[in-house]
């Protein structure tokens, strides 16, 4: 059975220009402090028809007895079979300087043996953070992407129903702890680079005066201008407005697993000459049944024959002169007809031989 695999080839600002695009501050730095904090609970899905946790998880079976004893009824988690119940792990994500009676997004998922989360609602659960406070509370029903159907040999699954999302499910009860703007604040480039600190700090001077230098090729060091000490909030609306030319390392990336390879237009390679040829074994076996005459002693018997084809294509010659490009490089190995996993293949063997100027990270 022969099996064919999809591939594809991306060149990154294949049809752009060759000189960098400027970018908002505001998709290039964060705030130093100003950050997301993650939040857990464990709660209790009730409601499942029938889907729920089996005997063999005691989690809910437990956690529903101490839920009615809270409510002034006891009962021993032994004497009770709920399949209609199911233990979850909710986390969610609160974003900074979020404030109470907000809303935020949660997602559940089952912890025990319980097949769908189909039609559940989720009890009311505490989310903590690692601090060990409650931050927001959730309760509702929750939406899956998938299903179950059917029942026994013959069902149905449909996506991952052991999965759900609550939009809006939680209600934050206490602010996320965030840093308040003094007089001067940390920009985090979020892809370290000296060059593009050294600009950042360059245009934010231009701009505001001599406010800024770049600690690292990480963090940029800013001081509020004189005219911004009373509203820094303004100060920062202003900040994420202007624009930077980026610098980036050139990089190529290659998935094998899908045979795709992504690469920025201006990758240099060094003058190297390239041979590529493709050798091709095939190996096939055929049974022959050979019978008796009839009335015979004689038994029936199986003779495999086995037939080896080897086919092996003339090697195709590629020369790359000085300042050839990847754009070059693609167009060239496609001419010869060469295919992306071809191409993956010769990459790594010019990023061996040190002709190729660029990164390349395998994934």
């Amino acid at each position: 059975m022969k099996r064919i695999l999809a591939v594809s080839v991306l060149l990154a600002g294949y049809l752009g220009s060759d000189a960098a695009a400027a970018t908002r501050l505001k998709e290039l730095v964060s705030l130093e402090g100003v950050r997301d904090n993650q939040l857990m609970g464990y709660g209790l899905m009730v409601g499942l028809n029938g889907t729920g946790d089996r005997r063999q998880t005691v989690l809910s079976a437990q956690s529903l007895t101490n839920l009615l004893e809270r409510m002034g009824l006891t009962v021993s988690p032994t004497a009770i079979q709920v399949k209609n119940t199911a233990a979850v792990m909710v986390t969610a994500t609160l974003p900074p300087y979020a404030q109470p009676g907000s809303r935020i997004d949660v997602t559940v998922a089952a912890i025990g043996d319980c097949s769908s989360l189909q039609g559940g609602i989720l009890l009311m659960t505490g989310l903590r953070a690692p601090d060990n406070q409650v931050y927001a509370v959730a309760q509702g029903p929750a939406v899956l992407g998938g299903y179950v159907a059917g029942n026994g040999g013959n069902t149905q699954v449909v996506n991952h129903p052991t999965v759900g999302r609550l939009p809006g499910g939680a209600i934050i009860e206490r602010a996320a702890p965030t840093l308040k703007i003094g007089k001067d604040v940390r920009l985090q480039l979020r892809q370290a680079d000296f060059t593009t600190a050294a600009r950042i700090a360059e245009v934010l001077n231009k701009r505001f005066g001599d406010v800024a230098h770049a600690e690292s090729s990480a963090v940029v060091a800013v001081g509020l201008p004189a005219e911004f000490q009373k509203n820094p909030t303004e100060f920062v609306a202003e900040l994420e407005r202007l624009t930077v030319e980026t610098d980036r390392a050139e990089r190529i990336v290659v998935n094998e697993r899908t045979g795709t390879i992504v690469m920025g237009k201006n990758v240099h390679i060094s003058p190297v000459a390239i041979m590529q040829g493709t050798l091709s074994v095939e190996i096939q076996t055929e049974a022959q049944v050979s019978q008796p005459n009839a009335l015979s002693t004689g038994t029936t018997q199986v003779t495999p024959q086995v037939s080896t084809t080897v086919k092996e294509q003339a090697a195709r010659n590629l020369i790359l002169k000085e300042g050839a490009t990847v754009e070059e490089l693609v167009r060239a190995l496609s001419a010869i007809g060469s295919t992306p996993r071809d191409i993956i293949a010769i990459l790594q063997n010019l990023k061996s031989a040190g002709a190729l100027e660029a990164e390349l990270e395998v994934i």
